[in-house]
């Protein structure tokens, strides 16, 4: 089956199964590989993306759901000019990674939450934060780095 998404600010059409899940679609069919697989029951959080500017765990949810939606991946957040996203910024000065696997899903759920709670506390942030599991930082500086994305991203 074809289905249109507007992924990263390109229209794309894709010839997928009916049972396609949204991750595969953006990994294998768009290549875009910065959205990560890693338990494929949407309890990890790293295949976190937006749709319609909110976070959806891609491994849980079928492509043609999303039909006529709009994708951001942690590689549409940038600029084209390759200027990071504030969130991107952040986790990048504050040490909000060790392996760095977890961290697309986390960036793209914190850019959710400067959208929903602006202003979040940091109890807020680790609510927002529990659906992503990091097994390397102790979530310390991610936690940071979220704080200063939000502020940054409140400035812009």
């Amino acid at each position: 089956m074809q289905v249109q998404l507007k992924v990263n600010g390109r229209s794309e059409t894709l010839d997928v199964a009916p049972n396609t899940l949204l991750v595969t679609a953006i990994r294998e069919h768009l290549r875009l590989t910065g959205t990560h697989v890693g338990c494929d029951t949407a309890q990890c959080g790293a295949c976190t993306v937006l749709v319609n500017g909110k976070a959806v765990k891609s491994c849980n949810t079928l492509a043609a759901q999303q039909a006529g939606a709009e994708i951001t991946t942690i590689e549409g957040l940038a600029q084209d000019d390759g200027t990071l996203h504030p969130m991107q910024a952040a986790f990048k000065e504050c040490h909000g990674l060790q392996c760095g696997f977890c961290t697309p899903g986390m960036v793209m759920s914190a850019v959710d939450l400067c959208r929903t709670r602006p202003n979040a506390s940091e109890a807020e942030i680790r609510e927002q934060l529990e659906g992503n599991i990091c097994r390397c930082t102790g979530y310390q500086n991610i936690v940071k780095a979220v704080q200063q994305g939000m502020a940054a991203t409140a400035a812009a």
